[in-house]
């Protein structure tokens, strides 16, 4: 039982991650900032730290190395999402998304070489089709009327997709001398210590909280961010006990359960290409579950 674990913990990502992403278009319906959304999904991590050192019984590891690899997975995830909110106001997301979906491909890459991770021949099958099945349920085929800006928008996509797949191998890596839990409160810890940088990085965020609306809508999108919170600490329990090669990309595959999400409860009629990823997404699931 111990064995399967893992397939536990990524599935409760993908299902929170997927409810997350069905949504997440509440906090663009209501106007909120995209480094509003970061400060509110920040503070969102604290409940779940607190969860995480009540599981560990308060113990917390905070020498050098375990500090240092803590706060090289917290960065790399929470530096990503602010390099990503810029990215997106200088270039098409329908071009981003599908790009930065890419990291398990990192992930996947750093694993086998550094950690030496090998996959059986279902595993290998299920992660060639994973791939296929991130692409399909990233692309968007509307093309948005905003215009693009220069090309810094594609060297800031490369830091996010090398940022989150370097993260993804950090967190396996941590996994090997650190327990979960202070892995996750160290992400929690790098999250909240970057609120100053979101905050200044938009001049929209001292007008938002200010406005007497903002208490409600801040509370709802709290509301959502904490499912994004509580999909990253099963996922460090998912890279605790399953290997970074599967657990990479059935990661990704959170967009089949957004995907689905909208066509049962938003009245969202999936395009082909989504169709075509939800296929691929249940094989590859059935695949690197063997």
């Amino acid at each position: 039982m111990k064995d399967r674990l893992w397939l536990l913990f990524i599935l409760i990502t993908v299902l929170t991650w997927g409810v997350w992403g069905a949504f997440s278009g509440y906090q663009i319906q209501n106007g909120i900032p995209d480094t509003v959304v970061y400060i509110l999904w920040a503070l969102s991590m604290i409940p779940c730290a607190v969860v995480a050192l009540v599981i560990n019984k308060g113990k917390f590891l905070h020498d050098g190395k375990s500090a240092l690899l803590g706060c090289t997975v917290g960065l790399l995830g929470a530096g990503g999402q602010l390099v990503l909110f810029k990215a997106l106001t200088l270039g098409p997301s329908y071009i981003i998304y599908p790009f930065i979906s890419m990291s398990p491909v990192i992930v996947i890459t750093l694993a086998a070489v550094f950690l030496k991770e090998k996959a059986t021949r279902w595993q290998v099958a299920g992660i060639a089709v994973a791939l296929v099945a991130i692409l399909l349920l990233s692309l968007e085929t509307g093309q948005e009327g905003s215009p693009v800006s220069g090309w810094l928008w594609i060297v800031l996509a490369v830091l996010v997709l090398l940022a989150w797949g370097i993260q993804g191998f950090f967190m396996k890596f941590a996994n090997n001398s650190m327990d979960a839990e202070s892995i996750f409160v160290w992400m929690a810890l790098s999250g909240l210590v970057l609120i100053p940088v979101a905050w200044f990085m938009s001049p929209d965020a001292p007008e938002f909280f200010a406005a007497q609306t903002s208490a409600g809508t801040s509370f709802g999108c709290f509301g959502i961010q904490i499912l994004n919170s509580i999909g990253a600490l099963t996922l460090v329990y998912a890279y605790r006990y399953g290997k970074a090669v599967i657990v990479s990309p059935m990661e990704g595959l959170s967009p089949m359960v957004t995907v689905l999400l909208s066509l049962i409860i938003l009245s969202v009629i999936p395009n082909p290409l989504q169709i075509a990823g939800i296929c691929c997404a249940a094989f590859a699931m059935y695949a690197l579950s063997k």
